[in-house]
């Protein structure tokens, strides 16, 4: 047979080629499926990891089931606290650029577990905030069921936000879960409405007074940094002003939200602290911002480096003040169910078990790494655009709101805070450019038209819109989810 006779037609080539094609699209389809579903995966292997490191360490006591089925919801709602609360730390630091997102999830995930692990509280009430007695509940049997239902309902919301890309409070989910369990166990009378008000209120009282400071420094900066003719020499004065105001707040900020869980503090101690602090990193960064101010060209390009580094100084402390507080609202029921199995009583504080701790510690900073990235950028970049000086203003913001709720007995909510600093500083940025494009076309002789206004819009209102609607629905949603669990899980035993 000749050579000729055995090489294939030209047809078979063309079909051959055309086989290979759908083979390596399939591959790169298998493989783009594949990436998907990691994340979940690795999400799903801590959860059972958190169940079987229960079993274990319960040794074949009696109510080990319901201790290991409590791990996997308390390891659940972790990830979920990490995937949707931690990105309003890191997310204005990673929108001003002032760190990437590597860099951010890396420093949350390392902050958040010392927070919690440190400074996390050796003793947490069982029942959030005081919502429901639990000696209303029938009995220990009851009780355990409405704390998981509560757990689980406000973890399934959480998830639920995250993938819709709304950043939500997880003590409110928490809060809301507990009041749905809890009426359905005992009663609606068994709520404190009246914390159920204030915790409402919170709804406009966090992100009004976030919002306001973070729009107040922000014009601070404006005025007395950016619009003046040598702004390096401005630089050099109020920089290390805001600097240290930021590192008194947040020394403050710490000793009310961490450090109250090692030993305890007032408000006015916590105060006198934060005012120490800032003093001191006052007087010490004056020489430090000269230096590096040294050299640099009189512009607004300029001064964004002065205040990278304080930022990601501020979103590490907000991590850790973060860890050691919303721990609890993963582990505070987890470890009420611990002791309710073991020692048979209800007790209205409980001590937290380090395995139950470091479920909640751990979950927060896995939940992150996974999930975090798509809510870091929507609260970084989508609402309204950052750069160092406006995210250091929000990230400021949020220390001294919660000194000045503390200080005034108002619940909020740190959620609400950071996000509403940030449209703060966006609904300023409109306030200012309009004002500024008025004032030139006045000078000018000349309105700015409709639509040039219109296009000056710094704040998707879109985003506002969702933001705002999920806060609302954020209790309610919540409680019913877990009036239903609550129900499901009685009928299941009965």
């Amino acid at each position: 047979m000749s050579d000729e006779d055995r090489t294939p037609p030209v047809n078979q080539w063309k079909t051959l080629d055309k086989d290979l094609k759908r083979i390596s699209r399939i591959e790169v389809g298998a493989q783009t499926v594949s990436r998907g579903l990691v994340a979940p995966g690795v999400a799903l292997a801590f959860i059972v990891l958190a169940g079987l490191a229960a079993a274990l360490l319960m040794g074949g006591q009696s109510g080990q089931i319901l201790v290991v089925a409590a791990a996997a919801i308390g390891a659940y709602m972790a990830l979920n606290i990490g995937a949707n609360d931690v990105a309003n730390n890191m997310g204005p630091a990673v929108g001003s650029k002032a760190m990437t997102l590597g860099m951010a999830l890396i420093l949350a995930a390392v902050f958040e577990s010392l927070g919690a692990l440190v400074a996390g509280g050796d003793v947490v009430n069982t029942v959030a905030k005081g919502i429901i007695e639990p000696s209303a509940l029938p009995d220990s049997t009851h009780f355990v069921w409405a704390m998981m239902a509560a757990l689980l309902a406000a973890a399934l919301w959480l998830n639920l936000a995250t993938w819709f890309g709304a950043p939500v409070s997880t003590t409110h989910s928490i809060v809301g879960g507990v009041v749905g369990a809890g009426i359905v166990a005992a009663g609606f009378g068994a709520v404190d409405w009246g914390t159920m008000g204030m915790i409402a209120a919170s709804w406009v009282i966090s992100p009004v007074m976030g919002g306001v400071i973070a729009a107040l420094f922000l014009a601070i900066i404006k005025s007395k940094v950016v619009y003046v003719d040598d702004k390096i020499a401005a630089a050099r004065k109020w920089v290390p002003i805001l600097i240290g105001i930021m590192a008194g707040a947040f020394a403050a900020y710490l000793a009310l939200k961490g450090l109250k869980h090692l030993f305890k503090i007032s408000l006015l101690e916590a105060v006198l602290i934060g005012l120490a602090t800032g003093i001191a990193c006052w007087l010490l960064t004056i020489p430090m911002i000269r230096r590096q101010s040294e050299g640099m060209e009189n512009r607004k390009k300029s001064l964004k480096s002065l205040f990278s580094l304080p930022l990601i100084v501020s979103a590490a402390l907000l991590s850790f003040a973060h860890g050691a507080n919303d721990v609890a609202n993963a582990v505070g029921p987890l470890a009420a169910i611990v002791h309710t199995v073991e020692q048979g009583d209800i007790a209205s504080q409980v001590g937290i078990p380090f395995w139950v701790m470091a479920v909640g510690a751990l979950g927060i900073s896995v939940g992150l790494l996974l999930f975090g990235p798509k809510l870091i950028r929507l609260v970084g970049n989508e609402i309204t655009k950052l750069n160092p000086m406006r995210a250091y203003c929000v990230a400021l913001s949020a220390a001294i709101t919660v000194i000045v709720a503390s200080w005034l007995g108002l619940p909020v909510s740190s959620t609400h805070i950071a996000v509403g600093g940030i449209f703060g500083v966006g609904f300023y940025r409109e306030w200012h450019s309009e004002k500024r494009a008025r004032d030139l076309g006045i000078n000018k002789g000349k309105p700015v038209p409709i639509e040039e206004r219109k296009r000056r819009l710094l704040v998707r209102r879109s985003h506002m819109l969702t933001v705002a609607a999920a806060w609302i629905i954020t209790v309610p949603v919540s409680a019913g989810l877990s009036a239903l669990i609550y129900i499901l899980l009685n009928w299941l035993i009965a």
